[in-house]
């Protein structure tokens, strides 16, 4: 059973994984299934797909459930969601009897429920599956630890798996857990990468030829990606260039060399983009697409569909400016550009010839919350009153990792932060709200910006030289 699930179905390089989950599950007659299995691993690394292979080429052995707990947001969804599936699997070839309703609003009320599908229809082996398990700890404290022992409260042979991308430490919330049986999927390695992906290969050209491409496209990538989901979208997306010397008869499936010269630039320009998804895959292909008019535009439509990728609230946009002009602005600056009476700031003589560092070089540095809070309260237009929904709003931006929360986790130490985005991104939300973000940052005398702040001054219209720190 576990040769046929690995070979057939076309999952590869999971032949332990799948030969344990057999024997845990006790898909075999006569067996009794392990109580509550834990499996874990990185995205895309074929955990629901192998679980639920063998859920399905056994499902006149073991009534399953699956569940994807993103789409439950709280356990009556949960519970509705588990014994409708359970009830449509065993209801084949059966007469329905539900006699009271199966709606359950608690634990109680789904155990008595599941207790009674099994007892009334006789189901030997039952397993149900959560995924994306994580989310299970945001529910009540309860649920967690019932539904790894359920099995004891329905004192019948019921199976459940947790599959989940983070490790069971991360799950303890107190006592009262059974603990499951531990199953990682580990990342696949490149030769298992290269066997995968080569299954996608089009029908029009040898399975050989497309094994190379793959090969070409792993000596670039797996380095910085082992994700199989992004390296196939990445595969797919670029196939078509790679074969572009073929179809436009300048060289052969055979003549290697010349298919990897043209690929190269587009497979490292595509590299830097990997995750990000800024464009779609037909304006990815367009923009590739040597015979296109207006390479140009086509870069800064691609530039400006990037900027427009991450979507923020209007005081988000604030927070995330102020929070930018606080990690790279000294604090004694803060009065000269954003207080309405502030007294000019006297330059000390430099001693020294060294060239000094510009401040975006150095990196973020960290910030209290009350400098971050004073600084958007200045550049805001609007009176904005100080309220729980705005100081919601930074944790949304840590969450983002827009923002890092740096320093100690003491409730009395006021929170420090540092500002994770690059300069042309907070540009770009800067002009969203009509804040020219130059006009606030502090450079050096010892590089020369007055071309480059000439030029942007112009088309914004304000001298901008004049709001710099060294220049005054």
């Amino acid at each position: 059973m576990q040769d046929e699930i690995a070979g057939r179905d076309g999952i590869r390089c999971r032949t332990r994984q799948v030969e344990a989950l057999c024997n845990l599950i006790g898909v075999n007659e006569g067996y009794v299934g392990h109580p509550a299995l834990f499996v874990y691993g990185h995205t895309a690394t074929g955990k629901t797909l192998v679980v639920k292979h063998i859920l399905q080429k056994n499902n006149k052995v073991v009534a399953s459930a699956y569940v994807n707990c993103i789409e439950c947001y709280n356990q009556r969804i949960l519970y509705d969601l588990i014994l409708s599936q359970l009830l449509d699997q065993v209801s084949e070839g059966h007469e329905i009897d539900d006699g009271p309703s199966m709606k359950c609003d608690n634990t109680n009320d789904f155990v008595r429920h599941l207790n009674h599908i099994i007892r009334e229809y006789h189901l030997q082996k039952t397993c149900i599956v959560f995924d994306k398990a994580d989310r299970l700890r945001d529910m009540e404290g309860h649920v967690l630890p019932a539904i790894l022992r359920l099995h004891e409260f329905t004192n019948s042979n019921t199976c459940v798996i947790l599959i989940s991308e983070i490790v069971w430490e991360k799950y303890w919330q107190g006592t009262g857990f059974f603990e499951p049986y531990k199953i990682h999927f580990p990342e696949y390695k490149k030769d298992e990468l290269l066997q995968i992906l080569s299954l996608d290969c089009p029908g029009a050209y040898p399975a050989e030829f497309y094994g190379s491409y793959v090969n070409l496209l792993l000596s670039v990538f797996y380095m910085a990606c082992r994700d199989l989901s992004e390296l196939r979208h990445m595969a797919r997306i670029n196939f078509k260039k790679y074969c572009q010397p073929i179809t436009d008869g300048e060289a052969t499936i055979t003549d290697s060399r010349k298919l990897w010269r043209n690929i190269e630039p587009h497979l490292k320009k595509a590299l830097q983009t990997v995750y990000l998804r800024h464009v779609s895959s037909s304006q990815w292909e367009n923009s590739n697409d040597e015979t296109s008019p207006a390479p140009d535009s086509t870069a800064s439509a691609m530039k400006a569909s990037s900027h427009r990728a991450m979507e923020l609230p209007f005081y988000p946009k604030f927070l995330l400016v102020s929070a930018y002009l606080a990690s790279y602005n000294p604090s004694k600056t803060d009065r000269k550009f954003f207080s309405k009476a502030h007294t000019k700031i006297k330059k000390k003589a430099r001693t020294s010839q060294k060239k000094e560092i510009l401040n975006q070089m150095l990196g973020p540095k960290m910030f209290p919350l009350d400098r971050l809070m004073a600084i958007f309260y200045s550049i805001v237009e609007d009176k904005v009153s100080p309220s729980a929904n705005i100081f919601s709003q930074i944790s949304t931006l840590v969450c983002l990792r827009m923002l890092a929360k740096v320093g100690s986790d003491d409730v009395l130490d006021t929170p420090k932060y540092k500002c994770l985005v690059s300069f042309d991104f907070i540009r770009s939300v800067a002009r969203c709200v009509s804040i020219v973000a130059l006009l606030f940052i502090t450079t050096n005398n010892s590089i020369r910006f007055d071309l480059k702040f000439d030029m942007f001054s112009r088309s914004v219209g304000f001298d901008i030289v004049r709001y710099l720190y060294d220049y005054t």
